[in-house]
């Protein structure tokens, strides 16, 4: 019985999560763009992203679904001009990470661009996956100098506790293009939660604990004497060895 009152409040959230996203892509995001000027945009964007999201994980946490401990969240709290690179073992791992880092945005998946609730959200303050590398480089660039910090996955899609993915290289490619730190985020459950090929409704008959550790910063500045292919080998090496 519990099993079953919890997967229908799972199945709550994720209607009401639908319907905020449509609410900010449809209304408020065009009010933003009506509004506030052109340069000031982004960062309204992404402090309604984040205040939305904020609200959407303390009321998972309300109802006793999940619980967020992040081992050192004055890490995060004032960051600005960063790449935040994370392992991703849930479904919900890019909101949690929005939540607690200040203008923020992320590397979405093209796919998103097909999904009417968030296209408008992807298309106004994202970059997806599927741009050129030149392009790529140049608007994260973009981004970190104006002191966004940018979350990515760099397994690129979920992966299960322990598994060993193979790390993407745009984390790197950024970083080193932009030659500003990397701060690694490993994220971890008490009990298999919204992983690939999981069931929304399959939550246990338990609250689920999400513990957040923050690492070191990597520099890319530290591998400045080798080229740039093994400088990007031996950061993502270093990003496998902190997030896995």
């Amino acid at each position: 019985m519990i099993r079953f009152y919890r997967s229908c409040l799972m199945v709550l959230c994720f209607t009401i999560f639908g319907i905020g996203a449509g609410i900010i892509s449809f209304i408020i995001f065009p009010y933003i763009s009506l509004t506030i000027k052109k340069e000031n945009r982004k960062k309204a964007y992404a402090n309604t992203i984040r205040s939305s999201w904020n609200g959407f994980k303390n009321f998972f946490q309300k109802i006793g679904l999940v619980k967020v401990c992040c081992k050192n969240p004055e890490k995060l709290e004032n960051l600005s001009g960063k790449v935040i690179v994370a392992n991703h073992p849930t479904l919900i791992d890019v909101i949690i990470l929005i939540s607690l880092i200040p203008n923020s945005v992320c590397i979405a998946k093209k796919e998103t661009l097909k999904n009417p609730l968030f296209r408008n959200i992807v298309q106004s303050i994202y970059i997806t996956n599927d741009t050129d590398l030149e392009t790529y480089k140049t608007e994260a660039d973009k981004f970190l100098k104006k002191g966004f910090n940018i979350v990515i996955f760099p397994s690129g899609t979920r992966t299960k506790p322990d598994e060993n993915f193979k790390i993407h290289n745009g984390s790197a490619v950024i970083a080193i293009n932009s030659n500003t730190e990397i701060i690694p985020v490993k994220i971890t459950t008490d009990y298999p939660f919204l992983q690939k090929h999981q069931p929304i409704y399959d939550i246990g008959e338990h609250q689920v604990n999400f513990y957040i550790d923050v690492k070191n910063p990597i520099n890319p500045a530290n591998f400045q004497d080798i080229s740039e292919i093994k400088m990007r080998k031996h950061i993502n090496n270093k990003i496998k060895e902190e997030i896995i």
